[in-house]
């Protein structure tokens, strides 16, 4: 299990980890979907780690069909996030400053399931979302993704 851990400028300590993450709307973009996770029981985006060899919306749209079984296109740039004062730890001890991309993505195929990866999923409002145990990392893109802006944020 992974655990976030903060402090000035953290990150000099670490290695760099590109990630990226999908908000994907409901029609009415009043609902977005979240994931829960098995290994930490938190609520996040599907997402995670861009592979060597794979673009980050590649790997975006891999991720969202492992954790969610939901194909998807890459629709625009929501934000890029990469605080050097934040660090994932891992139970190996190695530690990650992560640059993650978020995108948001559109369904074009597949069924809404869970994985090996997953234990729940569905969509949430931001009401909804409030009452929530997220990835602390994730509330942030979640609220810029609701936030609709035709710029991208940089965080």
């Amino acid at each position: 299990m992974a655990k976030l851990i903060q402090g000035k400028r953290i990150g000099r300590n670490a290695r760099i980890r590109v990630g990226c993450s999908a908000a994907i709307f409901d029609p009415g973009r009043e609902h977005i979907l979240l994931t829960r996770r098995r290994d930490n029981g938190l609520w996040c985006l599907p997402g995670g780690a861009v592979d060597p060899g794979e673009s980050a919306a590649e790997a975006c749209v891999r991720e969202v069909f492992e954790e969610t079984g939901l194909a998807v296109e890459v629709v625009r740039l929501i934000g890029v996030y990469s605080s050097p004062h934040t660090v994932i730890e891992y139970h190996d001890g190695n530690r990650y400053q992560l640059i993650a991309l978020s995108f948001e993505a559109r369904i074009n195929g597949g069924e809404l399931g869970i994985s090996d990866e997953t234990s729940e999923c569905g969509y949430f409002t931001c009401d909804q979302i409030d009452s929530l145990e997220l990835m602390a990392n994730h509330r942030q893109r979640i609220e810029d993704a609701f936030a609709n802006q035709a710029e991208a944020f940089i965080r």
